[in-house]
């Protein structure tokens, strides 16, 4: 019997592995053939609105920037989020020159909102451009990153326009943490079917850019919408697509570059708050996601070292090594596509085991109501089985 498990589960996994394959290439052809229009006659005005809370080692380059794009009409908001740090004072220290910077003042959130979102509501009211953009202080942006998506925006007739900034890893925690996410979505959601079938459940975004039509996203709610969601960016691509509204994720990695965490702790954290919400806290369809990826990419290799220490076991050579370079293939494309460093799509199967090993954290911090983020608690989650 465990023989026969091994030979069929074999030939199984290179058929999904397949699927995988196919769909992140598919994904890298969309994403990449969205920048293909020519730029708009008029560009039209953009409100960028960036919330900000204990950015101080971020803030400054990132604003600058900004106030750098090489775009005819925009403003810059950004509301400081209650900061206890110099956020506030270098703010004011470039918007001395700056006039098309303005700094808002946050109010405080109630107990029921995520304080990102709330900051992002008032951040939306105050916003006086046709375009809205949302971006993180933690983003670095190439001068030329609003003409290029404001006309991938336009030319697709979009009403959100979203993608995958080069994310910097320093650290081993960043390393084997942070590149697990945007591979997620590059493998899994096949993007042609989704702009097509219009399901929230095949939709995706990434918080650290958003441009949205200013009257698709009141339309939708805004973020008042999804006050309680942690992970808002994906709420917000769902309520998109249930509203029928166009969705288009494009290629930016050599427009836009971010270092989410300075740490491993701050890594483990941040995904800890990230990765069981990103399930809307359903525990079974969490669960089957997270042990099919530790059978998908630690099975073949189980295997292997059963074989080479003398087990009889059915599974052919050949297929065994389509298998294993097919896993191998499936971590390189995305390394590639998104610009890290080349040799950790090698470590795959610990990266595997790091972000299983925090997604059980986050099951059980989120569960305990014990997830903090930025100094503030988050209420306790009220999980279902579907």
């Amino acid at each position: 019997m465990v023989n026969y498990f091994a030979h069929v589960q074999v030939y199984d996994l290179i058929i999904f592995q397949t699927i995988i394959l196919i769909i992140a290439l598919s994904n890298i052809w969309v994403t990449h053939r969205i920048r293909r229009h020519s730029p708009p006659q008029i560009f039209p005005t953009v409100s960028i609105l960036l919330p900000v809370r204990n950015e101080e080692r971020n803030i400054a380059k990132c604003v600058e920037s900004l106030l750098e794009q090489d775009y005819p009409s925009f403003e810059i908001l950004v509301l400081d989020d209650q900061s206890s740090d110099g956020t506030r004072s270098i703010l004011e220290r470039i918007a001395v020159s700056q006039p098309r910077l303005r700094i808002l003042d946050g109010i405080p959130p109630s107990s029921d909102q995520v304080g990102k979102n709330w900051a992002c509501s008032q951040l939306a009211q105050r916003a006086q451009g046709e375009l809205i953009l949302f971006t993180d202080a933690d983003t670095r942006h190439h001068k030329n990153t609003l003409r290029t998506i404001v006309t991938a925006l336009m030319g697709e007739n979009a009403d959100l326009l979203t993608g995958f900034p080069h994310q910097e890893v320093r650290t081993w925690g960043e390393y084997l943490l942070v590149p697990f996410f945007s591979w997620i979505l590059l493998s899994f959601i096949p993007l042609v079917l989704g702009y097509k079938i219009q399901r929230p459940a095949l939709s995706s975004a990434v918080g650290q850019l958003m441009l949205f039509k200013r009257d698709a996203y009141f339309a939708i709610g805004g973020h008042a919408s999804v006050s309680s969601s942690i992970v808002e960016d994906m709420s917000l691509a769902g309520r998109i697509m249930a509203a029928k509204f166009r969705w288009r994720v494009s290629y930016v990695a050599d427009l836009i570059s971010c270092r989410m965490y300075q740490s491993s702790w701050e890594a483990v954290d941040g995904f800890t708050k990230n990765l069981f919400a990103v399930f809307e806290y359903r525990l079974l369809p969490f669960l089957f996601a997270y042990i099919w990826l530790v059978v998908m990419f630690w099975k073949p290799l189980i295997i292997l070292g059963l074989m080479i220490s003398g087990q009889s076991l059915q599974a052919q050579p050949v297929s065994l090594a389509v298998c294993l370079i097919l896993s191998l293939l499936l971590w390189l494309i995305h390394y590639i596509e998104m610009d890290f460093p080349f040799g950790l799509a090698f470590l795959y199967p610990f990266t595997v085991l790091a972000n299983v090993g925090v997604a059980f954290r986050s099951l059980v911090y989120s569960l305990g109501g014990r997830v903090t983020w930025k100094g503030r608690p988050i209420a306790r989650t009220h999980w279902k089985w579907l």
